[in-house]
Parts: C-alpha cells; sequence; structure tokens
C-alpha cells in the first residue's frame, strides 16, 4: 500500500516544510530506547574477554548464550510488533522495557552458563519491541517526505548504543568489575520507562491499528523479499557486534582496556549508515517499491569485508569493520522502506518484527559456527561467509520483489 504525504491526523502541524520539535519527539524517545537496548545487550559482547575469563566459558559457549537471546529476539519481534499494532506504542513499550531492564540488572547476580543463556533469553524477548516501536512511531506521526528519515533514526540509537557502549562499560568493569556495568544499564532503562509515560502521548493522533494481533504470513512473496534484504543483507552486523571484540583480542592483541578504547569505532560506520542511506532512500527512492540499482549497490559494496584476516594493521581492520556496517544500515533502511510500501499502514509494527526478527534468527543459527571458527583459528571462513551473505540476500529480494505495474 502506497502511502501518501499527508501527515497523521492529530499530528502537529509542518511549518513552511520545517518540523517542530513535537514532531520528532516520539521518534527521539524511541531513538534512546533504541540506544539502551544496544547498551543492554553489548555488554557482554563488550566485556566478553573479561566475562568469559571469569566465568571459564569459551568462544563457542559464549556463541550458544548469543543464540539464546537471538532465538528469543526472533520471537519477540514479530510478537511485540503484533502487540504494539493492536494496543499502541504507548503501553507496549512501557511494558517491554520494563521486561528487559529485569533481565539486564539480572545478569549482575548470575555466574554461569545456564543463568546467563536464561537471562539473555528474556532479554532478547523485550528487547523485540525496540525496533517495531521505531518504526511505528515514525511512520503514524510523521508525513511521507520525513518517514525514512524518522525510521533511521529512531534505529540509529541501536548503532549509537553500540558506539558509546565500550566507552562507558569498559571504565566501569575496569573500576568496579564487570557486574557494576549491568547495574548501571539497568537504572537507567526505569528512567527511559518514567520518562516515555510522563512525555509521550499518542492520544492526540488517529493511528491505525488492527482490530486483532496480525502474525506474519510466510507464504507471500513480501514476507520472504523482506527476510532477504533485512535479515542476509544486515547479516554482518552481527558478526562485528558479538566477535569483533575476540578477532581484536585473539589476533590483534588487544586488551581490556584497549578494546574500551577503539570498539566505537565499527558502530560509528552504523549510525552513519542510518542517516545517509535514510535521506538517500527519501531523496531517491521514497516510493520506489523495488529500487534494484540500490539493493545491488549495497551488494557490491559488502564484498570489501573478505579482506580483514589478510590485514595486518588494526586500523585498516577497523575501517573495513566500519564500511561493513555502513553498508548494512543501508540494507535495513531499503528493505523496511520498501516494506512499508507493500503492506497495509496498520501493520507497520508487524513489518518490523518480521525484519529485525530474521535478523536475529540468522545470527543466532550462525554465531555458534562462528564461534567454532574463530577456536579454531578459521577467521578467513568466518569473513568470507559474512561477506556473500548480503550479495545472496540482495539476489534474493530481486527474484521475490515483482516489479511495479505501469498504470
Amino acid at each position: 500500500m502506497t502511502q501518501t504525504s499527508a501527515a497523521p491526523p492529530g499530528a502537529p502541524h509542518l511549518e513552511n516544510g520545517s518540523a517542530p520539535w513535537r514532531v520528532w519527539w516520539p521518534v527521539v524517545m524511541m531513538f534512546a530506547c533504541s540506544l539502551l537496548s544496544y547498551m543492554d545487550r553489548q555488554i557482554l559482547a563488550v566485556l566478553s574477554p573479561m566475562i568469559l575469563g571469569d566465568l571459564k566459558l569459551n568462544a563457542e559457549k559464549y556463541g550458544e548464550v548469543v543464540s539464546a537471546f537471538s532465538i528469543a529476539y526472533t520471537i519477540g519481534n514479530p510478537t511485540w510488533g503484533a502487540i504494539l499494532d493492536r494496543i499502541g506504542l504507548r503501553r507496549g513499550m512501557a511494558a517491554a522495557v520494563t521486561i528487559w531492564t529485569i533481565a539486564c540488572g539480572a545478569h549482575a547476580v548470575l555466574s554461569g552458563f545456564l543463568g546467563f543463556a536464561v537471562a539473555r533469553a528474556v532479554l532478547g524477548f523485550g528487547e523485540g519491541a525496540t525496533f517495531p516501536g521505531g518504526l511505528r512511531a515514525a511512520m503514524d506521526w510523521l508525513p511521507a517526505k520525513l518517514q525514512s528519515r524518522g525510521f533511521a533514526i529512531a534505529y540509529s540509537g541501536g548503532s549509537l548504543g553500540a558506539i558509546v557502549t565500550p566507552l562507558i562499560v569498559t571504565p566501569i568493569a575496569v573500576a568496579y568489575g564487570w557486574r557494576a556495568a549491568f547495574i548501571v544499564t539497568g537504572v537507567a532503562g526505569l528512567a527511559w520507562v518514567l520518562l516515555w509515560l510522563g512525555t509521550v502521548d499518542f492520544s492526540s493522533i488517529v493511528a491505525r491499528q488492527t482490530h486483532r494481533i496480525a502474525v506474519p504470513n510466510p507464504f507471500e512473496l513480501r514476507f520472504w523479499s523482506l527476510v532477504s534484504a533485512y535479515a542476509l543483507g544486515a547479516m554482518p552486523i552481527g558478526l562485528i557486534l558479538y566477535l569483533a571484540p575476540l578477532y581484536l583480542a585473539q589476533v590483534l592483541g588487544f586488551t581490556q582496556a584497549e578494546l574500551g578504547r577503539v570498539l566505537w569505532i565499527p558502530p560509528l560506520g552504523w549510525e552513519i549508515g542510518y542517516f545517509v542511506w535514510g535521506w538517500f532512500t527519501d531523496r531517491f527512492a521514497a516510493g520506489n517499491p523495488r529500487p534494484a540499482w540500490l539493493v545491488a549497490t549495497l551488494a557490491v559494496m559488502s564484498l570489501p569485508l573478505v579482506a580483514v584476516p589478510g590485514l595486518k594493521s588494526s586500523a585498516a581492520v577497523l575501517a573495513l569493520m566500519f564500511w561493513a556496517m555502513f553498508v548494512a544500515a543501508g540494507f535495513v533502511v531499503v528493505s523496511l522502506r520498501t516494506a512499508t510500501l507493500a503492506y497495509p499502514r496498520e501493520q507497520t509494527g508487524l513489518v518490523a518484527g518480521i525484519g529485525a526478527g530474521s535478523w536475529s534468527l540468522v545470527v543466532a543459527a550462525v554465531v555458534p559456527s562462528l564461534g567454532h571458527m574463530f577456536d579454531m583459528r578459521h577467521y578467513a571462513n568466518a569473513f568470507l561467509f559474512c561477506a556473500v551473505v548480503p550479495v545472496l540476500g540482495a539476489f534474493f529480494w530481486w527474484a521475490l520483489t515483482p516489479p511495479p505495474t505501469r498504470s
């Protein structure tokens, strides 16, 4: 269904083409939400050398803990997307953030593999509301000409969270132990819930909501088109978020303190990518349901990641990781923009849930194997796999997305 350029009924008026701050406030709050969600999930990755050493876990077991999060996150995304479409953002997001904040704080008192796996699963399920909420806020509150940038802003909190997490939690962990870092982010989550309930009110707009909870239909081409571009195109994000700290420590000899000073660099590409590709898509492909030239360009731009194991320079490795995450952000933005044109507007949350949930399922499937490759020092195979998968995703998207028909 093609979106119109009009603002949703009841949204703040746009004057002279510019948006007052009230137009952006729900999106800004969802930006903060996605920032917190990635801080909560990235603590384990950033501090993995310290935590794995303390708990006597190897990279394969660590990959299984990540998979527990990813499987629950896979379930949580379409589930929360459907719930938000049904009951609305305000109540749904407050409940979801409360759930994952409690799970995050629980990490501070855990000491074994099973406890971490359970806590990560609850965290993953709660965080499944993040991106459905961000997309829904942008689509409900902004006119069509700002929507790609709107959900890019809401989503970019995740990449900013990945940037600032090592800068914030590493000094805390070094000074007070890794458990203290989970307590700090848990308190931040509770503060977000209070601010959300106190400042965000969607009662002034007429948001389209479903009369019943919708479920994904895997027998539709539009379902698999979205999955191909999002889950496969953006898969390198998972490799870099979860395994880059181990690669830098094992291969390039980074200490935990040194990791805290550089791990912000790759996600910076992700952050910049959301804004660049959001603007680019609004400018050149906002109403195009099948921008094949853009998806093909992203596929080609994904290939340089394969060169990482051949590089001895830490600066060059970090630069390629930065580039890979920049490109992956483009797959996220383009896949969501085209999917929102294919699905009814009242199923916006479900669209985001399908995309992020399928991505998480792919990550859950491959990270344990990639972790095993890291244990075996087969780094070249891991990076080759992650460079080729986005190309396959682009091809499947092209094959599954029907060309637009002439009126």
